[in-house]
């Protein structure tokens, strides 16, 4: 009797586990940190151990892009159809700082397998190289169960090397390469889910606008019972503009500021009840004692699904022990708007600059700056490709799987930006899995749980979805 697809699926990954987590294993043995500079060439090393694997793998192309900083891997494998669709995978080769006496209990770039099997402790087990890797077994997977000697989809792959120094040169380059680069679809596999038991797929992310307010008072610090009450202290007014930032209802109140924005459905309300969301479990995560945001809202639907203004930082006169009575001379604020569907970030930058320069008194100069905005980025539920993976990863976990959204921002948007083209979030990684933490690990169920979910998506695009 012939296997059916999910049994030859299952058969090839489990034929070629051990291999797997060796190649796994070896890659994460390369410190590739991109945020110390001496560790450039250990980035390097690492980009070019992911382009030989993946020539390995059998992407008939596969090089390093050099960037101004550290260099991004891509690789292409078309589809022998000429009418697939197109999708690119992102995700990054770098990792964050990590030392034993961080607090790891073993070395963190000497891969370890627990006694029981089930997982595997190392920095960028989760966050990001095993996710990355598990589509080099995943197309593999794919080929060998449909007989087919091209994926299903042009396959393209965009792995970079700087995700977690901030991303400083992808967009860059993504301009300079879009045509290479060009896609129906982009998955992000730089991602997780909400929990070891309820697979999940992000839908979005917020974007985010920063900004810092100077205010300028006297030319320096004055004495608060010489000329207190008689001129405008910035200290004051810094406390008063943030204060006018929020009504009630701690909605914002600057005019234009939730112009535009998707609202949720009823939908997508529903589909965010369903979670099993507790939100004491989640307080003590956030180290918080209670909940708060805009009236009207969930805890879920304020992170996921509405914009903010968040006072990150406020500073200003004297901060010493003891007292000191003076009218300082400056005093900054520091300010983060996160953004959601369907919002302008610099549309909203404007809003602010306007709604400031009104508020400032006669007497305090103020500057306004403003970093480089990320855009929000949100896939509709109904479109195609989403559904795809929907089905695919429900066929891997053999359950229903639910929708999620992310309330931080990320490079997607800026894919979304310039290519034109959805963003979908297929990731495997749970919050137990410590990204950025000591003792980084990834479940290895999960892992090739993945593995299997990418080998089911690729024939599902290509069979479910033809591109306008």
């Amino acid at each position: 009797m012939s296997e059916t697809p999910d049994s030859a699926v299952r058969t090839y990954i489990d034929t070629h586990r051990a291999a797997f987590l060796d190649d796994l294993a070896e890659w994460l043995r390369i410190p590739s940190v991109s945020a110390e500079p001496e560790r450039a060439p250990e980035v390097r090393r690492s980009a070019e151990w992911l382009r030989d694997k993946l020539r390995e793998t059998g992407f008939p192309v596969a090089e390093i892009w050099e960037t101004a900083g550290a260099p991004t891997v891509f690789a292409e494998w078309p589809s022998e159809d000429a009418a697939a669709p197109t999708v690119l995978v992102y995700g990054h080769h770098d990792v964050q700082p990590a030392a034993r006496e961080d607090g790891w209990h073993t070395d963190p770039f000497e891969p370890v397998i627990s006694a029981d099997g089930s997982r595997m402790t190392a920095r960028g087990a989760a966050d990001d190289k095993g996710q990355v890797f598990f589509h080099t077994l995943g197309v593999r997977a794919h080929l060998a169960a449909t007989g087919r000697s091209t994926p299903a989809v042009h396959l393209k792959l965009l792995i970079e090397g700087e995700e977690e120094s901030g991303s400083p040169h992808l967009r860059p380059l993504v301009e300079a390469r879009a045509e290479r680069l060009r896609a129906d679809a982009v998955i992000v596999s730089d991602t997780g889910m909400w929990s070891e038991t309820t697979p999940t797929v992000c839908t979005g992310m917020r974007g985010v606008a920063d900004c810092e307010i100077e205010l300028y008072g006297p030319d320096q610090d004055i004495h608060s019972g010489s000329f207190g009450g008689a001129v405008p202290n910035p200290a004051t007014v810094a406390a008063r503009l943030f204060a006018q930032m929020h009504d009630a209802d701690e909605r914002v109140t600057i005019p234009g500021f939730y112009d535009g924005i998707e609202e949720l459905t009823d939908t997508e309300r529903a589909l965010i009840a369903e979670l099993p969301f507790d939100e004491s479990e989640w307080l003590r995560t956030a180290r918080s004692y209670g909940t708060s945001g805009e009236a009207g809202y969930s805890t879920l639907e304020r992170v996921w699904a509405r914009p903010t203004a968040e006072l990150n930082g406020i500073g200003g006169g004297y901060q010493g022990p003891g007292g000191k009575t003076i009218i300082p001379a400056s005093a900054q604020l520091k300010i983060s708007f996160r953004l959601v569907s369907g919002q302008d970030p610099y549309q909203v930058q404007a809003a602010v600059k306007d709604w400031v320069m009104a508020r400032v008194p006669a007497g305090i100069r103020h500057d306004i700056t403003f970093g480089a905005p990320t855009r929000p980025c949100l896939t509709p539920l109904d479109h195609p490709a989403l559904q795809s993976v929907v089905r695919a990863m429900g066929r891997a976990f053999g359950q229903k799987v639910r929708y999620t959204r992310e309330g931080g921002s990320g490079p997607a948007a800026d894919l979304q930006d310039v290519l034109g083209a959805p963003v979908l979030f297929l990731g495997i990684s749970v919050p137990s899995d410590g990204w950025h933490s000591v003792n980084e690990k990834i479940e290895l169920d999960l892992l090739f749980k993945g593995v299997e979910t990418t080998a089911y998506l690729w024939a599902d695009l290509g069979s479910h979805w033809t591109p306008a």
